[in-house]
């Protein structure tokens, strides 16, 4: 019996502290992923459309999910998540925004530019590793996913 694929999330967020907690907090749910970090949205979109420094998909393989944050530098993710939907090859990937805002406006906005789910971040580390699980728990174990790049 040969073991389940280890998935891949991609980390769309400016603050490596945050980085960081969910990959302690992946681990202390008892998730084997491997997490990926992008400080902004141009980086992210760098990474998903192969350019620059990830060209090479063997050092940057294709993600399951993305977590991404609203406010970040350069490009943030309202403008990376309207790119996302607009790109032929990447409107199907799945995109949790994760952010610390529980702003009515940012979670209507972020559904409006084609989220597939809104999530705020926790403020203790409990409720990270339960986030992290159940994140993981429905993304990975019960959700049907498109696997690759797709168009």
């Amino acid at each position: 019996m040969s073991s389940p694929r280890r998935r891949l999330i991609l980390l769309a967020d400016d603050y490596a502290d945050d980085a960081d907690m969910i990959a302690d907090a992946l681990g202390d749910a008892g998730r084997d992923a491997d997490l990926r970090r992008v400080a902004d949205g141009e980086e992210l979109m760098d990474y998903l459309l192969g350019r620059a420094a990830y060209a090479d998909r063997a050092r940057a393989p294709w993600p399951d999910l993305v977590l991404l944050d609203l406010n970040m530098p350069l490009k943030d993710g309202r403008e990376s998540l309207a790119e996302i939907r607009s790109e032929p090859a990447l409107r199907r990937l799945p995109v949790v925004v994760l952010s610390t805002s529980s702003d009515h406006f940012d979670i209507t906005e972020s559904y409006e530019f084609g989220a597939n789910s809104y999530l705020v971040k926790p403020h203790d580390y409990t409720s990270w590793i339960e986030l992290m699980r159940t994140l993981c728990h429905y993304w990975f174990d019960l959700a049907a996913l498109p696997r690759g790049r797709l168009g």
